[in-house]
């Protein structure tokens, strides 16, 4: 009798919901069958979250080569800046044309114009996920992303650049909420001795994301019947996908999760119960924002981002109309370093957790050192590559080597904001990245201010700013950071502050009224 009611019930559900519950009695029999760890089963979603992130806001940069026709005159330079043709008879060499005439400095206007949204969700995206969890914040900025990115190709048909801007703006408003929503849950699910690995597992999605689409990207340009649009239509679909897996299998914490082993959630409660807390204390602003460890953490992440920016951004534009590679190879070759970049991140990150668990460094120089590596070592390579010519093999080279070593960021400056304070992780990280993500507005426009003939002496000034910038935050970093929790992350001692304020107040009324 009761097996019936049940049918009928599940019979008036909608579809969805019905889809849903199904699903998740499906997942939740896999789970337990095999046990997987659920924290592990996050990193790796996470990780794809960035991942499709990344995939959604990099496709531009490649697409925008074969989207634009291009400048006339550009090859008429001196030798010393200027290179021949790639030579290389099985591909076609650099586009021949595209459809819309639009200059360096509009180019420049729309790629920055993600980052004119991007800014301003950082905020409510962290303050929204530490108060009723990240799950949806991210998810649903995901899926808004991945929507926009669909009707990309529709949007620039209607409306040439003007749109293109607007359905851009629109994206980094869906897609500002995913470090700060990422970093809160990362609080809920990363106990410290794995903090490196997992975080830098997750923060590794934007070097793959990257790696995949400038790859990939490039071959349906260059294979493609429609052309441009088809990069859009697949990696927005993508995006949709993921969504709908990351509703099924993630939850805000283990006390929610619905499939967690028991000993899994008392394995997480015991290593995190002291720092990181389910309700804290209303932000601590005045704290927060007058923490020099925080002031310097802002400092690396202006400085990570200047330069990571500029070359997620503008190097598929260095290798097409620099080096002149062929739409091909510029995919394939932009991607390069930063597959390389990925694996240094994650090796590094592995040898952090082992060097701060078995007391070799501390947590504080592990983060310096970290980050140091990531700034001077890029900083150098590309001011070399510069210098380098039209020598491809030694350009791409050094492109390579300096990437790679910036991913030493990750368990360097990346996760820094999860040591000063896990329970309010994600406001920090907000106020962090979104800060850093002001630089994305500017680098495009910089690039494209300097460089309007896109010689390589126009370039070489754009690397030494990126250099010059690299140097003064990371002697910020250095000087100030620190890897250690921060006294405003306790909630008794945010309790006992108010509780003090509160007596104070009641006795300046006190002795107002005598």
């Amino acid at each position: 009798m009761h097996k019936i009611r049940i049918d009928r019930a599940m019979e008036r559900r909608p579809l969805l919901d019905r889809w849903v519950a199904e699903s998740r009695r499906d997942v939740r029999c896999v789970c337990e069958g095999v046990r997987v760890p659920q924290r592990w089963v996050f990193a790796v979603m996470g990780f794809l979250a960035l991942f499709n992130a990344y995939t959604m806001r990099i496709c531009l940069s490649i697409a925008i080569t074969e989207m634009v026709v291009p400048e006339a005159g550009h090859h008429n330079e001196s030798r010393d800046d200027t290179c021949p043709m790639e030579n290389n008879t099985s591909d076609s060499p650099v586009s021949s044309g595209g459809t819309y005439d639009w200059d360096e400095y509009t180019q420049g206007i729309i790629l920055s114009s993600f980052y004119w949204g991007y800014v301003l969700t950082h905020l409510p995206g962290g303050m929204l996920s530490e108060r009723f969890g990240g799950k949806y914040s991210l998810g649903l900025g995901i899926l808004s992303t991945a929507l926009f990115t669909l009707i990309t190709p529709l949007a620039v048909e209607w409306g040439d650049s003007t749109a293109l801007i607007v359905v851009r703006i629109l994206m980094g408003l869906g897609e500002g909420t995913t470090f700060p929503a990422l970093n809160a849950m990362l609080a809920q699910w990363t106990p410290p001795e794995e903090r490196s690995k997992i975080g830098s597992m997750v923060f590794a999605g934007a070097q793959l994301g990257t790696v995949f689409t400038t790859t990939l990207s490039g071959l349906i340009l260059h294979y493609s019947a429609i052309g441009w649009p088809a990069v859009f239509y697949l990696f927005g679909s993508v995006g949709v996908l993921w969504f709908l897996v990351w509703v099924l299998v993630c939850y805000n914490n283990p006390n929610e999760h619905p499939f967690i082993s028991e000993s899994e959630k008392k394995y997480l409660h015991e290593r995190m119960s002291e720092h990181t807390h389910q309700k804290p204390p209303p932000v601590p602003w005045k704290h927060l924002l007058t923490s020099v460890p925080v002031w310097a953490l802002i400092a690396a992440q202006i400085g990570h981002d200047w330069g990571f920016f500029t070359m997620v951004t503008d190097l598929p534009k260095y290798m097409s109309s620099v080096l002149r590679f062929s739409i091909k190879s510029n995919g394939l070759l932009s991607s390069l370093p930063y597959l390389c970049m990925w694996l240094c991140s994650i090796l590094s990150s592995w040898l952090a957790d082992w060097v701060i668990t078995a007391g070799l460094i501390s947590r504080t120089n592990v983060r310096k050192l970290g980050t140091t590596i990531a700034s001077i070592g890029p900083g150098l390579f590309i001011i070399a590559a510069s210098y380098a010519g039209c020598d491809r093999v030694a350009v791409v080279a050094m492109f390579t080597v300096g990437m790679t070593l910036m991913g030493t960021f990750y368990p360097g400056m990346k996760v820094n904001a999860l040591d000063l304070s896990p329970n309010y992780s994600g406001t920090l990280m907000a106020i962090v990245n979104g800060i850093g993500a002001f630089t994305g507005i500017l680098t495009p426009y910089v690039v494209g201010v300097l460089t309007p003939d896109q010689t390589i002496s126009q370039w070489r000034l754009v690397f030494w700013i990126v250099l010059a910038v690299f140097i003064v935050t990371n002697l910020i970093f250095v000087v100030y950071a620190s890897g250690e929790v921060q006294y405003w992350n306790d909630p008794e001692f945010l309790k006992k502050e108010r509780e003090e304020r509160r007596k104070r107040l009641s006795g300046e009324k006190a002795k107002d009224g005598k």
